[in-house]
């Protein structure tokens, strides 16, 4: 009898060790890993969260650095590069770059763009450029820096500039939603007619981040080029809205540039049914997106300059311009 006791407790045994050491083998479990694990916890859990007032200081010397929704609008001199650095250290982030290049501009501007966006964006950290391109033959071959990449996809060809340019919101929410908003934590979009000059760095990362646009900026919202219409979808009435927002550039998390781009083809496709097209095409859309919700951050518009426009007050450091504009010439439909 305790005989057969004994048997069945080495049975019990062997069918426990058979039991861990089958464990083992799908999970894999050694000392690193649940160090690792353990490393892991300590930090998400005891790590302080970035808090607005870690980084960023109003100027007193400027009227706006910070919006009536508590949003900071981001100037050289109101930011700490060296406390952002030190938080990205230890969350390690990859930041997406759309740009949408097509016709002529492809020749004329892209690969400008990415060695710019190459030595200036995001530098030292991870960052992803995707192109969206109408000729996968004229896309050029630029050799970029560790921790940068480009991927390139070709995408409809337009017949009229105006129908590129608001089309620009459809190629994007597609991308966003197949594959974009899986590999980023922060995602830009941008034209392509554009050049870093200086370090554009994590003082622009935010969940809804909008451009304040160079000829704008100072101006009261009643004189500012917002749809007037009541039949568009983009209509702001006389005397409402905040600022005027630039097209070129904006961004935040893919799941918010994703609503962005929808809600503004929205609005370009229900005036395309009814024959109607806002005064300044897919900006006149993100205008009234950003009047209805308001973004977390505002850059300022040394974020977005235009070379042309001298002796301006607060524009010292400037990081992102105008590349030359021939109009005529890159706007015929070939």
């Amino acid at each position: 009898m305790e005989r057969m006791k004994y048997g069945r407790k080495i049975i019990q045994l062997l069918l426990f060790l058979l039991f861990l050491w089958a464990l083992h083998r799908q999970y894999h479990f050694s000392t690193k890993k649940l160090q690792k694990v353990h490393r892991c916890w300590f930090v998400d859990t005891q790590s302080k969260e970035l808090e607005l007032s870690d980084w960023f200081s109003p100027s007193e010397y400027m009227n706006l650095s910070t919006t009536s929704w508590s949003a900071p609008v981001v100037w050289d001199g109101t930011f700490n590069e060296e406390v952002l650095e030190e938080y990205y250290e230890k969350h390690k982030i990859t930041v997406g770059l759309t740009v949408f290049a097509v016709g002529r501009y492809i020749d004329y501007y892209l690969k400008k763009f990415i060695l710019s966006a190459d030595e200036f964006f995001m530098v030292g950290h991870k960052v992803i450029i995707y192109v969206l391109i109408d000729d996968f033959s004229r896309m050029p071959w630029i050799q970029l820096h560790p921790l940068r990449s480009i991927k390139v996809f070709e995408i409809k060809r337009e017949k009229r500039w105006q129908d590129i340019s608001m089309m620009r919101m459809k190629a994007i929410s597609e991308h966003v939603m197949d594959h974009i908003q899986y590999e980023v934590d922060f995602l830009f979009c941008m034209d392509v007619d554009q050049i870093f000059i200086r370090k554009y760095g994590l003082e622009t990362l935010g969940e809804s981040v909008a451009q304040l646009h160079a000829y704008w900026y100072k101006q009261d919202p009643i004189v500012v080029p917002y749809e007037r219409s009541e039949l568009s979808e983009a209509y702001i009435p006389f005397g409402m809205g905040d600022f005027y927002y630039h097209a070129a550039v904006f961004g935040g998390t893919p799941i918010q540039v994703l609503d962005i781009a929808r809600e503004c083809l929205k609005g370009i496709m229900n005036d395309k049914k009814n024959s109607i097209e806002a005064v300044w095409h897919d900006e006149s859309h993100l205008n009234k997106y950003f009047f209805l919700h308001k973004p977390t951050k505002l850059l300022s518009p040394e974020y977005c300059w235009d070379f042309t426009k001298t002796d301006v007050p607060f524009i010292y450091n400037i990081k992102l311009v105008w590349a030359k504009k021939d109009y005529e010439h890159l706007r015929v439909t070939v």
